[in-house]
């Protein structure tokens, strides 16, 4: 009689897997543990730690954030700060001096000036 080519698999080691997403590991301050901690008690079923931070996370992704301003925007804005420094300018300074310190306060200390991210480089 001829043996029988059943191939059983091996068993593998360890404990089974219980899902397919990989564990993501995340530090968080007491605080913040305990604002997620009384976030999920207000919420109808009471959802674990767990899965309150992944629902949050999924909140804070679908969440549209604020708009860059636009570049009409930022001209408005340049020009009500224009205007602003205009009301409380020297007058007893020549107009060309008036316009260089203008200028100067409006493009903003020379430290954050590679900072800033609203200026084309």
């Amino acid at each position: 009689m001829a043996k029988s080519n059943k191939v059983v698999p091996k068993k593998r080691r360890g404990r089974p897997a219980t899902g397919r997403d990989p564990v993501t590991a995340i530090r968080l301050s007491k605080e913040l543990r305990e604002t997620v901690d009384k976030w999920a008690v207000r919420q109808d079923d009471q959802p674990g730690r767990s899965e309150a931070i992944r629902r949050l996370v999924e909140l804070g992704l679908t969440v549209k954030s604020a708009a860059r301003p636009t570049a009409k925007a930022a001209a408005r804005a340049a020009e009500l700060a224009a205007k602003a420094i205009d009301k409380h300018a020297d007058t007893s300074a020549p107009s060309a001096e008036r316009e260089f310190r203008k200028n100067k306060l409006l493009k903003g200390p020379n430290a954050f000036r590679d900072v800033r991210k609203d200026n084309a480089k």
